[in-house]
């Protein structure tokens, strides 16, 4: 097979013009609906208008932008990410399957390549969930797995609404692009490992075969807030040592129940009234599960609410145990996977067949399309961090692979 190669240099131009936008200047700060993601918006539409991309943003500002250059009618090949960051995060999570997706069509754009399908690049918003603490709320609104109403129900730390955040930005004006199995034949995301597999062992592409469930949880422990050195510790109702003895007991769930690919992490915690003279009120904190098994995730979640109720008895404490975002195991297409694969033997590249840790937007895609990831190595399995890092002789090769996945596309009938 005949290798059409991505443009390394302006793919690296690219991205790095993008990642230098951020509010932090430790790492990349880049929420979604701030001035900074904004900022990247008015940057890649300068890309989209040069390349004559019909252009879409829906309600929630997810952009859908196509390549159709000979009008077809045929149903799209779909790529792209995210370009919302975590606090502080790098430079590589979700912005390079943008960046990669964009130099596809601009490859494709500069060899006159005649398609059967239009591409279509896609960037979801608000995937990181750094705003509300839910993740993926772009594409689960395109999917039609939320609704406005939801909307309404979830609140930032200064206790705004994602739907008055959103109608802010003045995208709630726009009309819905539901993704339908109608018009998009399949979608592939590009996207960096985020962990150490192909990195340890060598390996530049992984193809995605499983994508973990995520289920996040809040728990808020309410005790009686008193003063810190009046208050005899016999008598007291401390829901921070109640919530330290929970999550100390999480971290050991997976080991106590033979869980090989569970993990369990609290991430964000909150304590009032957040005085060190003073006994807190309650603890408020979030706990993030996930697995690649179904029943392994199920036995995880219920003595995570097992404990819960052992902890509120314990310390005679009140409490409230609430999920408040869930994606499902996800198995990728054997039509996406399977074209990868051929692909990549084709063009002699070694691929690792693995399960994604993370969960990304195209899981959201499940029963609804074909749909398949490419991974390339974080180096060091380093990720959500300013260390973050992945080598571009690496992004070559799977931008490579990604460009040449969507041509061989065009060949099946």
């Amino acid at each position: 097979m005949k290798l059409m190669e991505v443009n390394i240099e302006r793919l690296r131009d690219l991205l790095y013009e993008i990642t230098a936008i951020s509010s932090t200047p430790v790492g990349c700060t880049r929420l979604s609906y701030s001035r900074e993601d904004e900022k990247v918006r008015e940057m890649l539409n300068r890309e989209f208008e040069r390349l004559n991309l019909e252009v879409k943003i829906d309600k929630l500002g997810n952009i859908r932008a196509k390549y159709n250059p000979d009008n077809l009618n045929t149903p799209s090949i779909m790529t792209g990410s995210h370009i919302d960051t975590v606090i502080n995060g790098g430079r590589f999570d979700g912005l390079l399957g943008v960046v990669a997706g964009l130099e596809v069509i601009n490859t494709i754009d500069q060899s006159n390549i005649g398609l059967k399908y239009p591409i279509e690049l896609v960037i979801f918003a608000e995937e990181e969930g750094s705003n509300f603490g839910v993740t993926m709320l772009g594409s689960k609104y395109m999917t039609n797995r939320i609704d406005i109403d939801y909307l309404k129900q979830i609140h930032n730390d200064e206790n705004k609404s994602a739907y008055d955040m959103i109608k802010e930005e003045g995208y709630m004006d726009n009309e819905d692009y539901f993704i339908h199995k109608d018009d998009i034949k399949c979608m592939i995301e590009f996207h960096i490992e985020q962990g150490p597999v192909l990195d340890l062992e060598g390996y530049s592409v992984g193809i995605v075969d499983r994508i973990a469930g995520m289920n996040t949880i809040m728990v808020n422990l309410i005790g009686q807030s008193n003063h810190a050195g009046t208050t005899p510790m016999k008598i007291r109702n401390d829901p921070m040592v109640a919530a330290g003895e929970m999550i100390y007991k999480l971290s050991k769930i997976y080991k106590d129940n033979n869980l090989k690919n569970n993990v369990i992490t609290v991430g964000k915690i909150k304590a009032r009234p957040n005085n060190s003279n003073v006994i807190v009120a309650n603890v408020e904190f979030f706990i993030d599960v996930r697995d690649v098994d179904y029943d392994d995730q199920r036995t995880a979640l219920e003595k995570v609410e097992e404990l819960y109720g052992e902890i509120i008895d314990k310390y005679n404490i009140e409490g409230e145990f609430k999920e408040i975002g869930y994606s499902d195991i996800v198995i990728t297409s054997d039509f996406v996977k399977n074209a990868v694969i051929n692909t990549a033997e084709e063009l002699g590249i070694k691929y690792k067949i693995m399960n994604s840790g993370a969960v990304h937007d195209n899981a959201m895609l499940n029963g609804i399309v074909d749909h398949g990831m490419i991974f390339v190595p974080s180096i060091g399995g380093i990720s959500h961090d300013p260390r973050e890092y992945t080598d571009f002789k690496d992004i070559e090769i799977g931008g490579n692979l990604l460009l040449n996945t969507i041509l061989n596309m065009n060949k099946i009938e």
